[in-house]
Protein backbone atom coordinates (compact mmCIF):
# COMPACT_ATOMS: atom_id res chain seq x y z
CA UNK A 1 0.00 0.00 0.00
CA UNK A 2 2.54 2.60 -1.01
CA UNK A 3 2.02 6.20 -2.23
CA UNK A 4 2.16 4.49 -5.72
CA UNK A 5 -1.01 2.20 -5.17
CA UNK A 6 -3.22 4.63 -3.70
CA UNK A 7 -6.00 6.07 -5.78
CA UNK A 8 -6.88 9.74 -5.70
CA UNK A 9 -9.91 9.52 -3.32
CA UNK A 10 -7.24 7.46 -0.67
CA UNK A 11 -4.59 10.12 -1.14
CA UNK A 12 -7.59 12.69 -0.27
CA UNK A 13 -8.65 10.83 2.71
CA UNK A 14 -4.87 10.32 3.82
CA UNK A 15 -4.55 14.40 3.80
CA UNK A 16 -7.46 14.90 5.62
CA UNK A 17 -6.65 12.02 8.37
CA UNK A 18 -2.97 14.38 8.59
CA UNK A 19 -4.35 17.57 8.78
CA UNK A 20 -6.96 16.89 11.22
CA UNK A 21 -4.06 14.68 13.14
CA UNK A 22 -1.98 17.63 13.43
CA UNK A 23 -4.43 20.97 13.55
CA UNK A 24 -7.12 19.22 16.18
CA UNK A 25 -5.86 16.19 17.92
CA UNK A 26 -1.99 16.90 18.02
CA UNK A 27 -2.17 19.90 20.15
CA UNK A 28 -4.28 18.95 23.18
CA UNK A 29 -2.44 15.48 23.31
CA UNK A 30 -0.51 16.46 26.08
CA UNK A 31 -3.24 18.29 28.43
CA UNK A 32 -5.18 15.09 27.95
CA UNK A 33 -2.62 12.80 28.88
CA UNK A 34 -1.57 14.81 32.07
CA UNK A 35 -5.15 15.49 33.04
CA UNK A 36 -5.89 11.37 31.92
CA UNK A 37 -9.03 13.13 30.00
CA UNK A 38 -10.26 10.81 27.65
CA UNK A 39 -10.62 12.50 24.15
CA UNK A 40 -14.33 10.90 23.43
CA UNK A 41 -15.22 14.56 21.42
CA UNK A 42 -12.22 13.42 19.01
CA UNK A 43 -13.72 9.92 19.10
CA UNK A 44 -17.23 11.44 17.97
CA UNK A 45 -15.67 13.49 14.90
CA UNK A 46 -13.37 10.37 13.77
CA UNK A 47 -17.17 8.48 13.43
CA UNK A 48 -18.96 12.17 11.96
CA UNK A 49 -15.49 11.98 9.63
CA UNK A 50 -16.45 8.32 8.65
CA UNK A 51 -13.04 6.96 9.45
CA UNK A 52 -14.85 4.73 12.05
CA UNK A 53 -16.05 2.76 9.37
CA UNK A 54 -13.21 2.46 7.10
CA UNK A 55 -12.26 -1.37 6.31
CA UNK A 56 -16.17 -2.38 6.58
CA UNK A 57 -18.81 -3.16 4.21
CA UNK A 58 -20.63 -0.23 2.93
CA UNK A 59 -24.13 -2.08 3.81
CA UNK A 60 -23.45 -1.03 7.20
CA UNK A 61 -22.17 2.10 6.47
CA UNK A 62 -19.01 1.43 6.01
CA UNK A 63 -16.55 2.86 3.83
CA UNK A 64 -15.30 -0.75 2.18
CA UNK A 65 -11.35 0.56 2.37
CA UNK A 66 -8.35 -1.95 2.04
CA UNK A 67 -7.03 -2.47 5.84
CA UNK A 68 -3.91 -0.93 4.88
CA UNK A 69 -5.94 2.44 4.35
CA UNK A 70 -7.45 2.29 7.32
CA UNK A 71 -3.91 1.27 9.15
CA UNK A 72 -2.49 4.87 7.64
CA UNK A 73 -5.10 6.83 9.42
CA UNK A 74 -4.41 4.68 12.59
CA UNK A 75 -0.49 5.70 12.20
CA UNK A 76 -1.44 9.39 11.51
CA UNK A 77 -3.85 9.79 14.76
CA UNK A 78 -1.02 7.46 16.57
CA UNK A 79 1.58 10.09 15.96
CA UNK A 80 -0.35 13.32 16.90
CA UNK A 81 -1.87 11.23 20.25
CA UNK A 82 -1.43 7.26 20.68
CA UNK A 83 -4.66 7.17 23.03
CA UNK A 84 -7.16 8.46 19.96
CA UNK A 85 -4.98 6.39 17.72
CA UNK A 86 -4.84 3.32 19.83
CA UNK A 87 -8.94 3.92 20.33
CA UNK A 88 -9.58 3.82 16.77
CA UNK A 89 -7.90 0.57 16.81
CA UNK A 90 -9.69 -1.27 19.35
CA UNK A 91 -12.81 0.10 18.30
CA UNK A 92 -12.01 -1.64 15.04
CA UNK A 93 -11.20 -5.09 16.93
CA UNK A 94 -14.47 -4.85 18.74
CA UNK A 95 -16.31 -4.09 15.61
CA UNK A 96 -15.16 -6.08 13.57
CA UNK A 97 -16.03 -9.27 16.02
CA UNK A 98 -19.91 -8.40 16.03
CA UNK A 99 -19.50 -7.62 11.81
CA UNK A 100 -18.33 -10.74 11.24
CA UNK A 101 -19.85 -13.41 13.67
CA UNK A 102 -23.44 -11.21 14.71
CA UNK A 103 -26.24 -12.47 13.16
CA UNK A 104 -28.22 -10.36 10.81
CA UNK A 105 -30.27 -9.11 12.59
CA UNK A 106 -28.29 -7.89 15.04
CA UNK A 107 -25.77 -6.27 12.77
CA UNK A 108 -28.63 -4.41 11.36
CA UNK A 109 -29.35 -3.08 14.47
CA UNK A 110 -26.00 -2.08 15.97
CA UNK A 111 -23.46 -1.78 13.29
CA UNK A 112 -24.93 1.51 11.61
CA UNK A 113 -24.38 2.87 15.52
CA UNK A 114 -20.89 1.26 15.85
CA UNK A 115 -19.61 2.91 12.45
CA UNK A 116 -20.96 6.09 12.52
CA UNK A 117 -18.98 7.08 15.91
CA UNK A 118 -22.42 7.40 18.10
CA UNK A 119 -20.85 3.65 19.76
CA UNK A 120 -17.71 3.43 21.10
CA UNK A 121 -16.36 -0.27 21.09
CA UNK A 122 -14.41 -1.94 23.46
CA UNK A 123 -12.99 -5.77 23.77
CA UNK A 124 -12.77 -7.71 26.92
CA UNK A 125 -10.38 -11.30 26.92
CA UNK A 126 -7.98 -10.88 29.78
CA UNK A 127 -8.95 -11.30 33.46
CA UNK A 128 -7.31 -11.09 36.18
CA UNK A 129 -6.14 -14.47 36.56
CA UNK A 130 -5.75 -14.76 32.73
CA UNK A 131 -3.74 -12.81 30.68
CA UNK A 132 -1.27 -14.50 28.46
CA UNK A 133 -3.43 -18.01 28.76
CA UNK A 134 -6.40 -16.33 27.25
CA UNK A 135 -7.66 -19.96 27.13
CA UNK A 136 -7.50 -19.84 31.30
CA UNK A 137 -10.78 -17.32 31.47
CA UNK A 138 -13.11 -18.15 34.10
CA UNK A 139 -16.17 -15.37 34.00
CA UNK A 140 -19.35 -17.58 33.40
CA UNK A 141 -22.02 -17.36 31.23
CA UNK A 142 -25.08 -19.29 31.81
CA UNK A 143 -28.06 -19.57 29.82
CA UNK A 144 -31.23 -19.08 31.14
CA UNK A 145 -34.06 -18.63 29.11
CA UNK A 146 -33.37 -15.91 26.61
CA UNK A 147 -30.80 -14.78 28.39
CA UNK A 148 -26.80 -15.36 29.31
CA UNK A 149 -26.64 -14.97 32.88
CA UNK A 150 -23.16 -13.24 33.14
CA UNK A 151 -20.61 -13.46 36.77
CA UNK A 152 -17.01 -12.52 36.54
CA UNK A 153 -14.42 -9.85 36.36
CA UNK A 154 -12.29 -8.83 33.19
CA UNK A 155 -9.31 -7.20 33.27
CA UNK A 156 -7.29 -4.39 31.47
CA UNK A 157 -10.32 -3.27 29.17
CA UNK A 158 -8.83 -0.28 27.08
CA UNK A 159 -11.76 1.91 27.07
CA UNK A 160 -13.45 0.42 30.16
CA UNK A 161 -16.67 2.46 31.11
CA UNK A 162 -16.47 5.01 28.56
CA UNK A 163 -17.24 2.20 25.53
CA UNK A 164 -20.92 1.67 24.56
CA UNK A 165 -20.34 -2.09 24.11
CA UNK A 166 -17.89 -4.56 24.72
CA UNK A 167 -16.95 -8.22 23.19
CA UNK A 168 -17.40 -10.29 25.88
CA UNK A 169 -15.09 -13.82 26.13
CA UNK A 170 -16.43 -15.83 28.59
CA UNK A 171 -16.98 -19.57 29.23
CA UNK A 172 -20.26 -21.48 28.53
CA UNK A 173 -18.42 -24.78 29.24
CA UNK A 174 -15.29 -26.96 31.23
CA UNK A 175 -13.82 -27.14 27.79
CA UNK A 176 -10.86 -25.26 27.69
CA UNK A 177 -10.62 -23.76 24.41
CA UNK A 178 -14.11 -24.95 23.13
CA UNK A 179 -15.83 -24.03 26.39
CA UNK A 180 -15.37 -20.41 25.10
CA UNK A 181 -17.90 -18.38 23.85
CA UNK A 182 -18.52 -14.44 22.67
CA UNK A 183 -20.72 -12.31 23.61
CA UNK A 184 -21.97 -8.72 22.62
CA UNK A 185 -22.62 -7.06 25.84
CA UNK A 186 -24.54 -3.13 25.53
CA UNK A 187 -22.65 -0.86 28.29
CA UNK A 188 -26.30 -0.58 29.89
CA UNK A 189 -26.44 -3.87 30.50
CA UNK A 190 -27.86 -4.20 34.42
CA UNK A 191 -25.35 -5.90 36.46
CA UNK A 192 -22.28 -4.57 34.85
CA UNK A 193 -20.10 -2.51 36.61
CA UNK A 194 -16.89 -0.70 36.25
CA UNK A 195 -13.36 -0.53 38.89
CA UNK A 196 -11.87 2.76 39.14
CA UNK A 197 -9.22 3.48 36.29
CA UNK A 198 -6.52 1.64 36.42
CA UNK A 199 -3.26 4.17 37.19
CA UNK A 200 -0.42 3.75 34.66
CA UNK A 201 3.19 4.76 33.89
CA UNK A 202 1.86 6.29 30.66
CA UNK A 203 -1.36 6.61 28.02
CA UNK A 204 -3.79 8.27 31.36
CA UNK A 205 -5.39 9.74 28.43
CA UNK A 206 -6.90 5.78 27.32
CA UNK A 207 -9.33 4.43 30.45
CA UNK A 208 -8.45 0.88 31.53
CA UNK A 209 -10.28 -0.31 33.78
CA UNK A 210 -11.84 -4.28 34.93
CA UNK A 211 -15.28 -5.14 34.09
CA UNK A 212 -17.63 -6.63 36.72
CA UNK A 213 -20.35 -8.70 36.31
CA UNK A 214 -22.98 -9.58 39.08
CA UNK A 215 -25.99 -11.96 37.15
CA UNK A 216 -25.91 -9.16 34.33
CA UNK A 217 -28.38 -10.67 31.90
CA UNK A 218 -27.53 -10.70 28.29
CA UNK A 219 -30.00 -11.15 25.60
CA UNK A 220 -28.86 -14.70 23.76
CA UNK A 221 -29.49 -13.44 20.44
CA UNK A 222 -26.12 -11.21 21.50
CA UNK A 223 -23.96 -14.46 21.11
CA UNK A 224 -21.50 -14.11 18.14
CA UNK A 225 -21.21 -17.00 15.95
CA UNK A 226 -22.17 -20.08 17.99
CA UNK A 227 -21.22 -21.03 21.64
CA UNK A 228 -17.70 -22.84 21.87
CA UNK A 229 -16.55 -20.30 19.12
CA UNK A 230 -15.36 -17.70 21.29
CA UNK A 231 -11.72 -18.52 21.45
CA UNK A 232 -11.78 -18.84 17.66
CA UNK A 233 -13.34 -15.40 17.40
CA UNK A 234 -10.75 -13.84 19.73
CA UNK A 235 -7.67 -14.94 18.06
CA UNK A 236 -9.20 -14.19 14.54
CA UNK A 237 -9.69 -10.76 15.90
CA UNK A 238 -6.46 -10.17 17.34
CA UNK A 239 -4.74 -10.67 14.30
CA UNK A 240 -6.60 -7.55 12.53
CA UNK A 241 -5.98 -6.42 16.21
CA UNK A 242 -2.21 -6.66 16.16
CA UNK A 243 -2.29 -4.86 12.96
CA UNK A 244 -3.58 -1.78 14.62
CA UNK A 245 -0.96 -2.07 17.21
CA UNK A 246 1.71 -2.44 14.84
CA UNK A 247 0.48 1.38 12.74
CA UNK A 248 0.29 2.77 16.22
CA UNK A 249 3.95 2.27 16.97
CA UNK A 250 5.08 3.35 13.41
CA UNK A 251 2.78 6.31 14.77
CA UNK A 252 4.61 7.03 18.18
CA UNK A 253 7.67 6.33 16.69
CA UNK A 254 7.49 9.03 13.94
CA UNK A 255 6.34 11.30 16.56
CA UNK A 256 9.92 10.82 18.19
CA UNK A 257 12.08 10.61 14.95
CA UNK A 258 10.32 14.15 13.90
CA UNK A 259 10.86 15.59 17.86
CA UNK A 260 14.29 14.67 17.29
CA UNK A 261 15.17 15.62 14.15
CA UNK A 262 13.73 18.99 14.94
CA UNK A 263 15.81 19.28 17.60
CA UNK A 264 19.51 17.91 16.45
CA UNK A 265 18.86 20.76 14.18
CA UNK A 266 18.26 23.29 16.87
CA UNK A 267 20.33 22.28 19.63
CA UNK A 268 24.02 23.64 19.61
CA UNK A 269 26.60 22.00 21.19
CA UNK A 270 30.81 22.87 20.67
CA UNK A 271 29.01 25.97 18.16
CA UNK A 272 27.79 23.34 15.48
CA UNK A 273 24.02 21.61 15.91
CA UNK A 274 24.10 18.17 17.37
CA UNK A 275 22.86 16.56 14.43
CA UNK A 276 26.20 17.16 12.73
CA UNK A 277 28.38 14.84 15.53
CA UNK A 278 28.21 11.00 13.95
CA UNK A 279 27.06 9.69 17.06
CA UNK A 280 23.65 11.21 17.04
CA UNK A 281 23.57 11.21 13.17
CA UNK A 282 23.91 7.61 12.88
CA UNK A 283 21.32 7.61 15.97
CA UNK A 284 18.79 9.11 14.19
CA UNK A 285 19.16 6.80 10.70
CA UNK A 286 18.96 3.88 12.64
CA UNK A 287 15.61 4.72 14.30
CA UNK A 288 14.33 5.94 10.54
CA UNK A 289 15.83 3.08 8.79
CA UNK A 290 13.75 0.75 11.53
CA UNK A 291 10.50 2.70 11.00
CA UNK A 292 10.38 2.26 7.24
CA UNK A 293 11.11 -1.47 7.69
CA UNK A 294 7.95 -1.43 10.66
CA UNK A 295 5.70 0.39 7.88
CA UNK A 296 6.47 -2.24 5.31
CA UNK A 297 6.12 -5.09 7.46
CA UNK A 298 2.64 -4.12 8.71
CA UNK A 299 1.42 -2.63 5.28
CA UNK A 300 2.86 -5.98 3.52
CA UNK A 301 0.89 -7.71 6.29
CA UNK A 302 -2.76 -5.85 5.27
CA UNK A 303 -2.22 -6.60 1.66
CA UNK A 304 -2.49 -10.20 2.67
CA UNK A 305 -5.30 -10.13 4.78
CA UNK A 306 -7.42 -7.82 1.93
CA UNK A 307 -6.26 -10.92 -0.37
CA UNK A 308 -7.38 -13.77 1.83
CA UNK A 309 -4.11 -14.79 2.43
CA UNK A 310 -2.70 -16.39 5.39
CA UNK A 311 -1.32 -13.23 7.38
CA UNK A 312 -1.38 -14.58 11.05
CA UNK A 313 2.43 -15.33 11.12
CA UNK A 314 3.24 -11.86 9.63
CA UNK A 315 0.35 -9.75 11.91
CA UNK A 316 2.78 -11.41 15.01
CA UNK A 317 5.91 -10.24 13.09
CA UNK A 318 4.19 -6.95 12.55
CA UNK A 319 3.38 -6.26 16.39
CA UNK A 320 6.53 -7.66 17.13
CA UNK A 321 9.13 -5.47 15.29
CA UNK A 322 6.94 -2.34 15.19
CA UNK A 323 6.84 -2.22 18.71
CA UNK A 324 10.07 -2.86 19.29
CA UNK A 325 11.23 -0.63 16.91
CA UNK A 326 8.76 2.18 18.82
CA UNK A 327 10.54 1.27 22.23
CA UNK A 328 14.00 1.69 21.04
CA UNK A 329 12.95 4.40 19.07
CA UNK A 330 11.50 6.51 22.01
CA UNK A 331 14.92 5.34 24.43
CA UNK A 332 16.94 7.22 21.55
CA UNK A 333 14.69 9.91 21.44
CA UNK A 334 15.18 10.54 24.93
CA UNK A 335 19.23 10.14 24.74
CA UNK A 336 19.12 12.50 21.48
CA UNK A 337 17.52 15.55 24.21
CA UNK A 338 19.73 14.37 26.73
CA UNK A 339 18.47 16.36 30.11
CA UNK A 340 15.72 17.68 28.14
CA UNK A 341 14.48 14.20 27.12
CA UNK A 342 13.74 14.04 30.82
CA UNK A 343 11.38 16.47 31.76
CA UNK A 344 8.00 17.09 30.64
CA UNK A 345 8.89 20.45 28.30
CA UNK A 346 9.37 17.86 26.18
CA UNK A 347 7.02 15.44 24.54
CA UNK A 348 9.82 12.29 24.32
CA UNK A 349 9.30 11.18 27.90
CA UNK A 350 5.91 10.98 27.13
CA UNK A 351 6.69 8.48 24.08
CA UNK A 352 9.03 6.17 25.89
CA UNK A 353 6.20 5.84 28.88
CA UNK A 354 3.60 4.89 26.10
CA UNK A 355 5.63 3.01 23.96
CA UNK A 356 6.12 0.52 26.62
CA UNK A 357 2.67 -0.07 26.83
CA UNK A 358 2.91 -1.29 23.19
CA UNK A 359 4.94 -4.02 23.77
CA UNK A 360 1.99 -5.97 25.99
CA UNK A 361 -1.03 -5.16 24.80
CA UNK A 362 -2.59 -7.36 21.70
CA UNK A 363 -0.39 -10.30 23.21
CA UNK A 364 3.06 -9.41 25.11
CA UNK A 365 5.67 -9.55 22.27
CA UNK A 366 6.91 -12.81 24.36
CA UNK A 367 3.72 -14.41 22.84
CA UNK A 368 4.10 -13.28 19.60
CA UNK A 369 7.20 -14.62 19.29
CA UNK A 370 5.73 -17.99 20.23
CA UNK A 371 3.29 -17.63 17.29
CA UNK A 372 6.10 -17.15 14.96
CA UNK A 373 7.96 -20.02 15.90
CA UNK A 374 4.95 -22.41 16.14
CA UNK A 375 4.34 -21.04 12.65
CA UNK A 376 7.15 -21.84 10.82
CA UNK A 377 7.77 -25.62 12.86
CA UNK A 378 4.68 -26.42 11.92
CA UNK A 379 5.86 -25.84 8.22
CA UNK A 380 2.38 -24.32 6.47
CA UNK A 381 3.06 -21.87 4.15
CA UNK A 382 6.96 -21.27 4.15
CA UNK A 383 7.55 -20.42 1.55
CA UNK A 384 4.29 -18.20 0.62
CA UNK A 385 4.41 -15.46 -1.92
CA UNK A 386 4.97 -12.11 -0.81
CA UNK A 387 2.05 -9.95 -1.70
CA UNK A 388 3.49 -7.88 -3.96
CA UNK A 389 3.31 -3.84 -3.57
CA UNK A 390 3.41 -3.36 -7.29
CA UNK A 391 0.24 -5.14 -8.52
Amino acid sequence: MTAMRLDPEQRDLLDVARAFAANEVAPRAAEDEAASRFPADVMQQLGAMDFMGLPFDPEHGGSGQPFGVYLRVVEELSQAFLAVGLGLSVHTLATWAVATYASDEVRKEWLPRMLSGELLGAYSLSEPGSGSDAAGLSTRAVRDGDSYVVNGTKAWVTHGGEAGFYVLMCRTSEEKTRGISALLVPADTPGLSFAASERKMGMNASPTRQLIFEDARVPARYLLAEEGSGFTIAMSALDGGRLGISACAVGLAQAALNQSLDYAVQREQFGRPIGEFQGVAFMLADMATAIEASRALYLEAADRRDLDMPYGRMAAMSKLFATDTAMRVAIDAVQVHGGYGYVTEYPVERYMREAKVLQIVEGTNQIQRVVISRDLLRGEGAHVPTASHNG
